[in-house]
This record gives structure tokens, sequence and C-alpha cells, in this order.
């Protein structure tokens, strides 16, 4: 008797419950999301299938034609957070906001559900790791309360789409997509599969309904957008919010931004009564002295396209133990181990090798460009020679490892924001272009010229030693 061969159609197919890759064999570990033990034979093996030509549902335009007025930007009556959108939020577009736990995203983003509410655009904020009496404190704290904002606490994908149909907003704020879990999906919520089902939803919603969606995501250990790639290339608009949790300043960073740039930051100043714009943040990162202080220097720092002054603080003491401390806050430690090496073997200082170091930033800026070389060398020479730098002066510039001091960016708009400010003195790389009025500025070729600004015992510091140990 003839035994009837198997088709391709009776043979199982397997699939991974976390990420919903398929193949037509069992593995133990799946090559998509690499994780062990998820790949389950789901049934017969998917059949090849051809797509024919459908009816369009709108017809295609000369692109001079199209209408750009359903793109125009709505504002969030945040400033701040219009300012890295590019103007505020197009109906339709989704934003992705990204951030360490407690960093303040659902602060920020209740605080934009109360002002963008009014009567002809309703704001649903939708929380699934909240009770709603829980937000309900919270935006009594901060003053977030509006007739025209509604709240849902809702993990189930069909009930937050049901909200949808009832309320009708023009804005949904869900916190967060990791959160939310379809029930027609396997898997866990916040798994590759069910991140993606509810943001491909939420977002089809959104083209539908022309409504701005904002999602919360979680993040990693290392710090990026947890879930699958993909859901990075979904959404219209990807932000990350950063900062220290035990300082008060809070930056919103544009990743991408399919309706505008992506080199602004919003600054954001967190407190107890809630969360609110810093249009000039560069107070919190300056310490107000009548007299200048050994060990400290202020440098111009560019984020995205915003100037702000910052200020850089050194300490030396004698060490105790073998190997000296070197200790950093705000800054690059390989950036100051190499400031210390230029100023030992170029600037002619070898009292700063056999000393404990402490460098640090003023407010919890984080100073990683290396436009902030030549103030960190200069803080570090103060603190040796324990002799302070001129009153309202500002370095900007890149040192390199031959001492040179090197141009960088944006030199006249860091020179505005200082002249801006009351400073009017700046050692700077050569050619700096246009000077703002009533600033002086002193062109440095290398370490040496500027050091020149400190007194000249420091500079002689290193032959002194030379002679002592002879």
């Amino acid at each position: 008797m003839a035994t009837r061969k198997t088709s391709a159609k009776d043979r199982p197919s397997y699939r991974c419950t976390e990420c919903g890759w398929t193949t037509a064999k069992w593995l133990g570990r799946c090559p998509e999301c690499q994780a062990w033990g998820t790949v389950e034979e789901f049934g017969g093996a998917p059949a090849v299938r051809t797509t024919a030509p459908g009816r369009v549902t709108t017809a295609a335009l000369p692109i001079g034609q199209v209408d750009g007025k359903q793109a125009t930007a709505r504002t969030t009556g945040v400033l701040e957070l219009d300012r890295v959108l590019g103007g505020g939020l197009v109906p339709g577009a989704v934003v992705l906001l990204a951030g360490e736990p407690g960093v303040g995203k659902s602060t920020l983003l209740l605080d934009v559900a109360a002002k963008a509410a009014s009567a002809a655009h309703r704001t649903l904020y939708v929380t699934g790791e909240e009770s709603a009496s829980q937000v309900r404190l919270r935006a009594d704290r901060i003053g977030a309360l509006d007739d025209d904002l509604y709240l849902a606490a809702e993990t189930d994908l069909s009930a937050v789409l049901g909200h949808l149909d009832s309320v009708k907003p023009s804005l949904l704020i869900l916190d967060s997509v990791q959160t939310v879990a379809s029930p027609e999906i396997d898997g866990a919520p916040g798994g590759m599969a069910q991140v993606r089902e509810v943001a491909g939803a939420l977002i089809r919603a959104s083209k539908e309904r022309g409504m701005s969606t904002l999602l919360v995501g979680h993040v990693t250990k290392d710090g990026a957008i947890a879930g699958p790639r993909l859901l990075e290339h979904l959404v219209d608009v990807v932000l990350h919010f950063e900062g220290d949790r035990h300082a008060r300043l809070r930056l919103v960073r544009g990743v991408k931004n399919r309706y505008g740039t992506t080199d602004e930051v919003g600054c954001f100043e967190l407190h107890d009564e809630g969360i609110t714009g810093l249009a000039d943040p560069s107070g919190l990162f300056l310490t107000r002295r009548a007299e200048p202080v050994p060990g400290t220097c202020l440098t111009v720092t560019l984020e995205g396209r915003r100037p702000l002054v910052a200020e850089v603080q050194a300490l030396t003491v004698d060490s105790q133990i073998p190997s000296p401390r070197r200790t950093t806050s705000g800054l690059e430690t390989s950036r100051v181990s190499m400031m210390l090496a230029v100023l030992e073997q170029r600037g002619r200082i070898s009292a700063l090798g056999k000393r404990d170091i402490y460098s640090a930033t003023v407010g919890g800026v984080k100073l990683s460009e290396p436009a902030a070389d030549l103030a960190v060398a200069l803080a570090l020479a103060s603190a040796a020679s324990d002799t302070p730098l001129p009153k309202n002066l500002v370095a900007i510039g890149e040192v390199g490892l031959a001492g040179e001091v090197r141009r960088v960016t944006g030199v006249q708009r860091r020179l505005s924001e200082a002249a801006r400010l009351g400073f009017t003195h700046a050692l700077v790389p050569t050619d700096p272009g246009k000077i703002p009025d009533g600033m002086r500025v002193m062109e440095v070729a290398d370490v040496g010229q500027a050091l020149s600004v400190l007194p000249k015992r420091v500079r002689r510091e290193a032959p002194r030693e030379e002679e002592a140990r002879r």
C-alpha cells in the first residue's frame, strides 16, 4: 500500500513566542531575538502567497499639489518641548520618549497633557504602570488638572482602542508602551512581539484619526530603548530624556525627527512642584562669587545648537597613598587624564603627578565634547598653583597631545552667549571669527600661551622640583 507523502502544507512550522520569528524546523535558540526555549510548534508551514494589484485609497498627485496644511504643528504648551519637536506636535505623528526610571518622564507628559487639552482638542492619558488615583495625586501636586484631560488606567490594547472611540482625543499619551499587551499575541507584556503589535496598532490609529500620540518607552541597562529596533523605525520622532536623578537639570534630546532637526535640546528643571522649562539654563551651571577661586574655570559647551556656560572645578591635595587618586564627576576620566599628561609634558607642571586630583562640573552638567579641554587644563593648573584665574574669563578649545589648541565648531555662538551673560575675556583658538562687542579675546596656539594668564611661578614649578631632586 503506497504511503501518502507529507506535503509542505501539512508539515509543522515553528514560531518564537517572544518576537514572532517563524521557521520550518525547531531550534533551541531564536536567531532573531537570541532567546532560549521560545521556539514552539504552532501549525502548518506558511503558504507562499502573492499579492495582486488592488484598489488605491487615494490617487497619486504631483508633490506640488499635496496639501501641506495637514502637517502643521500644534503647540504642546511647553516651549522647551516644542523646540525639540520642531514647533509642536503634528497631527498623526507618533513620538517615542525614552529615559531612565525616575528621571521625570511621567511628570513631563502629564504637564503636557494638561496644557495641550482644550475644548477643541481633548487629551487622553492612559497609564499602564500606575492606578488612576496615583496619577490624580501627581496632577494635584503639579497643577495639571483640566476638564478636557481624560485619564484611564489600562493594560489591554483592545481597551485602549475602545477609549479612543469613546473620547475621540486629539492627543494620546500612553505610559508606557511596554505595559500594554494584546490578547491575540502570545508572550508577556514588554516582549518583542507584544511591543511590535501595540506600537503598530496605535500608529495605525494615529494616522487614521489624525491624532498625535506620545509613547513612553523603557530603556535597558545600557541606556538603549527596550524592545525591537523596529519600534524606533516605525515612530516619527524619538526623544531621549536625560538627567542625573540627584540633580535638578533634565535634558530632552532629539534622536530622530521627521518634522524637524535633531540638533535641538530642551532644558528642564525638576522640583517638588513639578517640572518647568528653562529658557536660560546657564545659571544652574555657574557659581556666582565676589572674588575668583583657585581651581575654577568657565567654558561654553554646545548642547545641540544651544550654547551653555558651564563651570569646571579642580582640587589637588597631597596624596597619602602610593597611587594618587583621580576622581571625576561630569567629566570624562580619559579626557582629564590626557590633560594631566599634557600639562606635565608640554606645560612643565610636574606637581600634579604625585597629588590626589578631583575634578567636577557644577550643576550636574556633563561635559563630553573636546571644546572643554582648555578649561579643564586651566582649572587643573590653577589648582596646582593655588592661584585663581582672572575674573570673567571663559576658555574654549580642544587640546591635542602635542599641546596645541585646536579650533572647535560654533566659536562665535559660544562667545556671543558668554558676552550676553557678562563675561568680558576669553581664551580661544586662532582665527575665532567675528568677536562680540565689549569682549576681549586672546588667541592661543598652544597650552604654553594659555598658561600665561596664570602667574609665572606655575610654569617654573617643574624646574624648581627638578633642582630639589638634584
